[in-house]
């Protein structure tokens, strides 16, 4: 009896490493993400510190815990006391007009595709079907990285949202503000994981408004994978 009740926790054991039980994709291609967590084995210094683009990845898969801290970190749901449901990144006005896509290829768990990221969800919502690295990286003016990196955060920004309230003012200048926050956050996060990304803003924006299948302009790219 002691031998069999060993052989089940082994058994439990396995199947606990092989099968991120925090992932769950049901029939509209919804994907639950796992919890971000709050807490890194490295400081905010320590990541300023050692942080730097890189353009050259391991091939090896990101998992989904890591893309779900990478989305939260860019544009995920922070609740306080005082505003109720807030984002991770500082936004004039409060309007938040920037959304994220994931261009996914190699995540564990995770069906190659285009997926936008539900923030309030804390879930991706899959768009379109199939690995559409090469595409995005022809689109970047045949940018390597976006490629061969498991998968890509793509930032979308909302500029009539800004510009209703800031006018031209908002659209030209706050924008770009709001994506630099953001685009920092997951330069960040991605040094306090161990991985490596780089912030890409030259791509043809039509073409990358058609494999994202989005209304808004894209703003940012960030490939983003193991390290070499």
């Amino acid at each position: 009896m002691k031998k069999m009740c060993i052989f089940l926790w082994i058994l439990v054991f396995k199947l606990l490493v092989i099968t991120d039980l925090s992932f769950c994709q049901d029939d509209s291609g919804s994907v639950r993400l796992p919890v971000s967590r709050d807490k890194s084995k490295i400081s905010v210094e320590e990541a300023i510190n050692s942080r730097k683009s890189v353009r050259s990845f391991a091939d090896i898969p990101l998992s989904l815990q890591e893309v779900s801290q990478l989305l939260w970190a860019a544009v995920g749901r922070i609740d306080d006391s005082t505003s109720g449901a807030t984002r991770a990144y500082p936004s004039a006005g409060g309007i938040y007009p920037l959304k994220a896509f994931l261009v996914a290829g190699k995540v564990n768990s995770l069906d190659s595709g285009v997926y936008w990221y539900d923030w309030r969800e804390h879930q991706l919502v899959r768009i379109v079907t199939g690995d559409k690295r090469a595409i995005l990286a022809s689109a970047a003016l045949g940018q390597s990285c976006v490629k061969t990196a498991p998968a890509t955060i793509v930032l979308v920004a909302d500029f009539s949202a800004v510009k209703r309230f800031y006018g031209n003012r908002g659209r030209d200048r706050y924008i770009s503000m709001d994506a630099g926050h953001a685009g920092q956050n997951i330069s960040l996060q991605a040094e306090a994981l161990g991985l490596g990304t780089v912030a890409i803003g030259a791509f043809h924006d039509e073409e990358v408004k058609k494999i994202l299948q989005a209304d808004n302009a894209p703003v940012y790219l960030f490939p983003v994978g193991k390290k070499e």
